[in-house]
């Protein structure tokens, strides 16, 4: 017969197994007390007896039939035992009617069941006491009815059970109610997984803002829908702006050869209209080329390449290599680096990043503008920062620029593939680092990379 569905859970089985590991650890635990509770509550009255039988068996036979009478009678639970016995072992005192059959003379505690004799008659009565033979051949019998020390560890015995049942109890309730909200949470995360599965790529894990492993597991996967559902979404437009801005200069392309061919006379015009062709093919060749790049860039997870690099190093060469450009365009280049500061990443793909921020900063910069490059430490990040003076970028297309083929409308008329921005990024993602769009004027961009190490 098949168990149901919530008793072949695996929360609640391990409930089940470590409220037994917990019972057995507690009946071990339990049974110690009370067998300790037992044997102190019964060394503590064999000590009580011991010292009254000393006590009496110093006194002189006329004290001490009185000393027995005083002891008897200052007891209202009739605990007490005591007796006194001649030669014949005939009773002188006491309210132990007869000696035990098997009774010791030798000061030792023994267990014994007596007939006590007292003005409410006869009872029998389980009891520890000593015996001890005096020198006037009389015996001195004096005990404790063991009765209270009995009843005092049954309740705690009771007790000790009580907790222990409530303890178990406590646990399996505990186990159900944590199975039934894990299987309340498996069941609605199943649900949001099908819708996924059907093509809701928006919706999400639910989650708690807390310390649980099951939310923080949630918020990764989460993050990973993200990432996906931004991923799909690139995918699913990339071949349309690959197909549009292909479409531009192979159309060019196909236009100026036709018309070369239908309207050329003369070998110089023929070659004019090669070389257009040629110019319209380069800039399909550069949009494909840079594709490839953006692909092999986003799908690289090596770091072999990987190193120590001096942003210094790498600035001052990118400045070398745009300052011809920059002075053509009448821009003014600068570069400011309080320190030596350096990053652990790969230094060719570095020198692109930075290679193509700047590159976008003189395209986008009027001619008597400049273009600044700082390197600074700041939070326990190295930073380095590109800053122009150009048309800037708007708060609205800061997201939408990280795009590739995205170009604004305000720089239509400026040559570009509307590829650099996002190779940046990608380049940043795949060291770690941070890149940010900043708010002022012009055009503020940085690239924030962990603190490597101070370099002479």
């Amino acid at each position: 017969m098949q168990l149901p569905e919530f008793m072949r859970s695996t929360t609640l089985w391990w409930t089940a197994v470590v409220a037994m590991t917990f019972a057995a650890f507690l009946v071990a635990l339990l049974g110690f007390v009370y067998w300790k509770t037992r044997d102190d509550l019964t060394m503590r009255s064999d000590r009580v007896i011991a010292s009254q039988i000393d006590f009496f068996a110093r006194l002189s036979p006329e004290r001490r039939l009185d000393a027995i009478d005083d002891y008897l009678k200052q007891d209202p639970g009739r605990l007490r035992l005591g007796g006194l016995f001649g030669p014949d072992d005939r009773r002188i005192a006491g309210n132990l009617e007869h000696l035990p059959p098997n009774l010791m003379a030798d000061n030792a505690v023994q267990e014994a069941v007596i007939d006590r004799a007292d003005e409410s008659g006869q009872k029998g009565q389980a009891v520890r006491l000593i015996a001890r033979r005096l020198p006037n051949g009389d015996t001195l019998v004096i005990g404790r009815n063991v009765d209270d020390v009995a009843e005092i560890a049954h309740v705690v015995g009771g007790a000790l059970a009580l907790g222990l049942l409530s303890t178990v109890l406590l646990c399996f309730a505990v186990g159900v109610a944590m199975n039934a909200r894990a299987r309340r949470r498996i069941v609605e995360v199943n649900e949001r997984v099908q819708r996924i599965v059907a093509g809701n790529l928006r919706e999400r894990l639910p989650h708690r803002n807390t310390d649980d492993p099951f939310s923080k597991f949630a918020m990764i996967v989460n993050g990973m829908l993200d990432e996906m559902e931004t991923l799909i979404h690139a995918l699913a437009g990339l071949g349309n702006d690959i197909a549009h801005d292909l479409r531009t200069p192979l159309t060019r392309a196909q236009l100026t050869l036709e018309r070369g061919r239908a309207n050329a006379t003369t070998l110089e015009q023929l070659q004019t209209a090669a070389d257009k062709t040629l110019g319209s093919l380069d800039q399909s060749h550069s949009i494909i080329t840079a594709i490839l790049r953006l692909a092999e860039i986003e799908r690289s997870q090596r770091s072999a390449g990987f190193g120590t690099v001096a942003l210094a190093e790498i600035t001052r060469e990118v400045v070398d290599m745009y300052e011809p450009i920059a002075e053509d365009k009448g821009v003014a280049l600068l570069i400011q680096s309080a320190d030596e500061l350096s990053a652990h990443g790969d230094r060719d793909l570095l020198i692109e990043a930075v290679a193509n921020l700047v590159d976008n900063a003189i395209k986008f910069t009027p001619a008597g503008g400049q273009v600044e490059i700082e390197l600074f430490r700041s939070k326990g990040e190295n930073i380095m920062r590109v800053r122009d003076t150009g048309l800037g970028i708007s708060e609205r297309e800061r997201d939408a620029v990280l795009r590739r083929f995205y170009r604004s409308d305000r720089v239509k008329h400026t040559p570009g593939l509307g590829l650099g921005l996002n190779l940046v990024a990608a380049i940043v993602k795949l060291h770690g680092f941070r890149f940010t769009i900043l708010p002022g004027s012009g055009c503020v961009v940085e690239i924030a990379c962990p603190y490597a190490s101070t370099l002479s």
